[in-house]
């Protein structure tokens, strides 16, 4: 809407300074240019609606296909709990089976409501405490191996890695990139997590091989509602992501004074990276929120 605006009000400038003699052919002309200006706006937001709501659609059967599977879980083992209540070791495997599903869709729902939370304007919560980056990496490093034993998973630090963030909101990006680089990337490359520290700030960067993001893609690629819905371009997400993962990983960046950038190409690569500043607080305007928050909005 911006760019017609200008591009109306630039070509009726232009054609002002132009000193045109009067003709009574002038109204008649300006006319049919607003006309056909008007004509072009309106497909072009019915374009646009049609494609957002196309991507909602499939962002709610994305969603409703995968809480679904562990709600399945959960139905099918409670079933079986007293069928097999003599049976400890049984019992105790059911009992293992519906906490792995709850704990998906805990993820899941998480997500949901920080995606609500930011889109209402209410902003990521974040309780910003001295922290050291280079233990949460340690520990993801530790749980993205042992969880995926046959991808080759390395981690790199160098230099002073504290500061002041949010512990479990800096984790919980970190593991969104992490998550994603092995979703995506090609298993014949690693997938490394490398920290650098510097005077002011920390960054944080994810790199993969593989198949590049495309061009087109880059920009919308932190969209939720966007992102992997085309029909070429399936999404595929791994147990317990709803696709969300890379708009929060940038929201958390945003809610530090941070921000996230990402670069893609065939030779080098896909990198995603996070740069915190070392005394991180809540942007202007955005409170720090409680837990609780979002659920007496």
């Amino acid at each position: 809407m911006s760019e017609y605006r200008a591009l109306r009000a630039s070509v009726l400038r232009l054609w002002r300074e132009s000193l045109p003699a009067p003709d009574d052919r002038d109204v008649d002309d300006i006319t049919r240019f607003n006309e056909s200006l008007d004509q072009s706006i309106t497909k072009a937001v019915a374009s646009y609606t049609s494609r957002v709501d196309q991507a909602r659609d499939m962002f709610l059967a994305i969603l409703s296909h995968d809480l679904r599977n562990p709600l399945n879980s959960i139905g099918m083992n409670a079933h079986l709990v007293p069928l097999v209540c003599a049976d400890p070791v049984e019992a105790m495997a059911c009992g293992q089976q519906i906490t792995r599903s709850v704990t998906v869709m805990e993820r899941m729902i998480s997500d949901l409501l920080d995606y609500t939370r930011t889109r209402l304007g209410a902003g990521m919560p974040v309780k910003p405490a001295p922290l050291d980056l280079g233990s949460v990496a340690r520990e993801l490093f530790n749980e993205f191996r042992t969880a995926h034993p046959d991808r080759d998973i390395q981690l790199r630090t160098d230099g002073d890695l504290n500061g002041r963030w949010d512990a479990d909101r800096v984790r919980q990006a970190n593991s969104n990139l992490l998550g994603n680089a092995i979703e995506h990337g090609s298993a014949d490359y690693p997938v490394t997590l490398a920290l650098r520290g510097e005077t002011t700030n920390v960054f944080i960067e994810v790199h993969n091989g593989g198949d590049p993001i495309l061009p087109g893609e880059m920009q919308k690629i932190f969209d939720p509602l966007v992102r992997g819905s085309s029909a070429e371009h399936p999404r595929k997400n791994r147990p317990g992501s709803i696709g969300m993962g890379l708009y929060i990983a940038r929201e958390v960046a945003k809610s530090h004074n941070g921000r996230i950038e990402v670069t893609s190409s065939p030779e080098e690569g896909t990198s995603f990276t996070i740069r915190l500043p070392r005394e991180s607080a809540p942007r202007e305007g955005q409170p720090i929120l409680d837990a609780g928050h979002i659920e007496n909005m």
